[in-house]
């Protein structure tokens, strides 16, 4: 059976492609819509964490970073077992449209994900990103 491998979302956002870059490549920026606390070495190859109180910790690697336009990095599914090396990919891509940036992120790689848990993870993340897409829009409308 075949799975949609592909989580797409895009949103206006009211503010400069830079200042949209900083809420999503620091660890300030990230704690103040993504999780609780974060930390993120901003380098292909660099290690990221983000913390929601009371989960455990979600560790990331950088993969592609293309200021002010490309963040891409790789995750665990918290879903699997901790030691699952299976990981899905999260892309962010940044347009600047007016005074404005267009903002896509595509998270992909669930199609290799055991068919008794692909239903439920890849729901989670659907409902996830419309989510923290909606906390990052109210962080930066309030910033």
């Amino acid at each position: 059976m075949g799975f949609p491998d592909r989580i797409e979302r895009t949103v206006q956002l009211d503010r400069a492609p830079e200042e949209v870059w900083a809420a999503l490549t620091t660890a300030e920026g990230l704690s103040s819509w993504f999780g609780d606390e974060a930390d993120i070495e901003l380098r292909p190859g660099g290690r990221g964490r983000l913390i929601w109180h009371g989960k455990p910790a979600t560790h990331l690697r950088v993969e592609r970073v293309e200021e002010p336009s490309v963040f891409g990095f790789t995750w665990h599914i918290p879903e699997l077992p901790r030691d699952d090396p299976r990981r899905t990919y999260v892309e962010f891509t940044l347009e600047p449209v007016g005074a404005g940036t267009r903002l896509t992120v595509v998270e992909t790689g669930f199609a290799q994900l055991p068919e008794e848990h692909y239903r439920e993870i890849y729901d989670s993340h659907t409902e996830g990103w419309a989510r923290e897409l909606g906390e990052l829009t109210e962080h930066l409308d309030a910033a």
